[in-house]
């Protein structure tokens, strides 16, 4: 099994592991800080090197229950000891993302009981759907001051991983279908926005809200009787 650092720590941009398989045009380390994508966040790119060599990660997956990154060029061989760095501004910008919908979705659920039905993301734009039956101008204008009122709120976000059980007597979790969860997941991984938002999730997030800086609700769509999509976008760091 490989280790999965970004589980415990998203904010690691570099990482020294080792190859232990080729697969399928890909290779498979004994520890990563790359996540393969899930729950609407993208899989991270970057970089592997073994000293001499760099190796372009453009994809990474699983594949039979492995965690596959998949590499421009030859592959290194299995024993080979590589460094590996993620495309840190984009991760950065995804871990933003993430949380800020997260930061929707505790305010929505909050204000308005209602439940999340889909969502996507990429670096500092997403959608996230929910069960309104009905989306107007003032109602989005109401949810844009309430979730940027907690980005200034300065909320710590919190991750742990706790035993299935544990985590099924959570009320919290049971809006966001955890029942769905394979029976052999022994563990679970909860993100919690404190104070606002308590969600199984397996996706990286910023250690406070402050981090996500201004979101902007873009815009919103009927996508079902009752079922509307909200779009938002963040800012850019200064600088960019």
């Amino acid at each position: 099994m490989t280790e999965l650092l970004y589980l415990v720590d998203s904010y690691i941009q570099s990482f020294f592991g080792t190859i232990v398989e080729q697969l399928d045009g890909a290779v498979v380390l004994d520890r990563t800080a790359f996540y393969p994508g899930g729950g609407g966040q993208p899989a991270d790119s970057g970089h592997l090197s073994d000293g001499t060599q760099n190796w372009k990660v453009t994809k990474v997956k699983r594949v039979g229950g492995k965690l596959a990154h998949f590499i421009d060029g030859g592959l290194p061989l299995p024993g080979t000891n590589i460094e590996g760095k993620l495309d840190w501004e984009r991760r950065y910008q995804l871990m933003r993302t993430h949380t800020a919908l997260h930061i929707l979705c505790g305010v929505i659920w909050r204000d308005y009981q209602s439940s999340v039905t889909g969502g996507n993301m990429e670096p500092l734009k997403g959608r996230m759907d929910f069960e309104f039956e009905t989306m107007r101008q003032e109602l989005v204008a109401e949810i844009n001051l309430a979730i940027n009122k907690e980005v200034i709120n300065e909320r710590d976000v919190r991750e742990k991983i706790l035993p299935r059980e544990e985590a099924f007597q959570i009320p919290d979790l049971i809006r966001t279908k955890i029942n769905l969860l394979p029976k052999g997941i022994k563990e679970v991984r909860t993100v919690e926005i404190v104070g606002l938002d308590l969600q199984a999730d397996g996706g990286t997030h910023v250690a406070n809200t402050r981090e996500v800086g201004h979101i902007q609700v873009v815009d919103y769509k009927s996508k079902g009787k009752i079922n509307k999509r909200l779009y938002i976008e963040l800012d850019y760091p200064e600088g960019d």
